[in-house]
């Protein structure tokens, strides 16, 4: 059985220009400048970015797999993987109702749609939105269910649907654990095999700059700064209310924990920058995984929570659709009182879920609610339209750091949070920090050996 490596000495620190943030904040600005000066190039300079994430997303499926097996093969009985589950989804459904009042009371506040006065008779859903409404009005409110079991299990990871993989993942591991020491030699296996990928994913990193460089030249090319003119009182809006959904509302969970949240944000700023970048969290996910573990998070934990954090946490994405939906009321000049709110909230709990990893997924889940209640024409859409790729990286910004809180939310449940190590850890002073992990140009290597997979870094 092979011994785990041991950790690198405490004060071992990359130099400053070997940060792998350093290099991504450089290319974001790099690609902000091109697609500015030259927006030509910057659009045609859209593979660079499409091809990372493309890579990323190549290892999403396996490491959520390796991740949930690997972890459910860990726990000592099956009922504690069924509990941490439950109380995710209690957590989950909390922070979406959070997001979503925040979202709300802020567009009533504000009111950034007074003034339009847009005719929805003159509004006409074309190109891509078009398509995005249509996948919404097809879509029911209970589509999480129905699309949570794949058709296969290859298919599922073909398609690389992470709530799909997720399940087959739990199902799995379920399995495993339960045929008892028949099951250990292939637990073993995950764990060594786990190591391995998230190697490929180290390598895969080290892209991330041209990868971020690609997508922001190719997104300020196409769409142009002065794509915000217009809606910039949106677009503020939805960046402050995210900040203090992130700072206030997160802040306070968080301090109930006894963590500080602006460390908890600066041990996280690789993964927010890269996020940026890309403005998919999904970059982030397999970082994100790592760098709980490092706070000594078990592994059973962080591979259930995080990945149906993914499709049922997404509190940035909540938070838009209350603020799109009466946006567009407003803009519209729609009636839409107080009831009628409250009716779009209750709606949108459930059409906020599982859309994950969804091209478009804010539109679709935008276009699902305002196709169910009826009370906003859908085809206001195209108001908010021209700023979506915008307000793409709030959402996935803000979804990032709620599925973090979350999973120490969970670790606490279970009374399996360690808060003085947490606090070592975001400080930089115990193994396990982002000073151990090079600088943090790769993420925190799993232990390969069974008898210390509830922690990776806990030797």
């Amino acid at each position: 059985m092979a011994a785990p490596a041991p950790a690198p000495p405490a004060g071992a620190r990359r130099p400053w220009y070997g940060q792998l943030y350093l290099w991504v904040v450089t290319a974001i600005a790099a690609g902000v400048l091109t697609g500015w000066l030259w927006p030509s190039v910057g659009t045609a300079l859209e593979p660079l970015g499409t091809t990372f994430l493309a890579a990323i997303r190549m290892l999403i499926a396996p490491i959520v797999f390796l991740t949930v097996v690997g972890g459910i093969g860990g726990v000592d009985s099956l009922g504690r993987v069924g509990r941490v589950g439950l109380k995710s989804l209690l957590y989950f459904q909390a922070g979406t109702l959070a997001a979503l009042l925040v979202g709300l009371i802020a567009v009533n506040v504000f009111r950034p749609g007074a003034g339009v006065h847009a005719d929805p008779g003159d509004l006409h859903l074309t190109g891509a939105a078009g398509q995005y409404v249509k996948e919404g009005q097809d879509q029911g409110w209970w589509h999480f269910l129905t699309d949570l079991v794949p058709s296969s299990a290859v298919g599922a990871f073909a398609e690389g649907d992470t709530l799909r993989v997720l399940f087959f993942s739990v199902l799995f591991g379920v399995a495993l654990k339960a045929v008892g020491p028949v099951g250990e030699p292939l637990v073993d296996g995950v764990h060594r095999l786990t190591a391995v990928v998230f190697k490929v994913l180290h390598h895969v990193m080290l892209a991330a700059p041209v990868g971020a460089f690609g997508a922001m030249a190719f997104t300020i090319g196409k769409y142009g700064v002065s794509t915000l003119t217009g809606l910039g009182r949106l677009v503020g809006l939805m960046y402050g209310a995210s900040a203090f959904f992130v700072i206030v509302v997160l802040g306070a969970v968080t301090a109930a924990l006894r963590v500080n949240v602006f460390r908890l944000l600066r041990y996280l700023r690789e993964e927010f920058v890269l996020v940026l970048g890309t403005s998919s969290s999904e970059s982030a996910l397999p970082r994100l995984m790592a760098k709980l573990e490092g706070l000594g998070i078990r592994r059973d934990i962080v591979g259930l929570t995080v990945p149906t954090g993914y499709s049922f946490n997404l509190d940035g994405s909540s938070l838009y659709l209350s603020l799109a939906a009466v946006y567009i009321a407003q803009a519209t000049d729609t009636p839409l009182g107080v009831g009628r709110q409250l009716g779009l909230l209750a709606v949108m709990l459930l059409t906020s879920k599982g859309s994950g990893g969804v091209t478009g997924a804010g539109f679709v889940a935008l276009a699902a609610t305002l196709s169910t209640v009826d009370a906003v024409p859908a085809a206001g859409i195209m108001l908010v339209f021209g700023v979506d790729k915008f307000m793409s990286e709030c959402r996935a910004l803000t979804n990032l750091a709620g599925n973090g809180v979350a999973t120490l939310v969970i670790a606490r449940w279970e009374n399996a949070l360690d808060t003085a190590r947490v606090d070592e850890v975001l400080r930089g002073r115990a193994p396990g920090s982002e000073r151990d992990h090079g600088g943090g140009t790769g993420p925190a290597q799993p232990c390969p050996d069974r008898h210390c997979r509830a922690s990776t870094h806990t030797r």
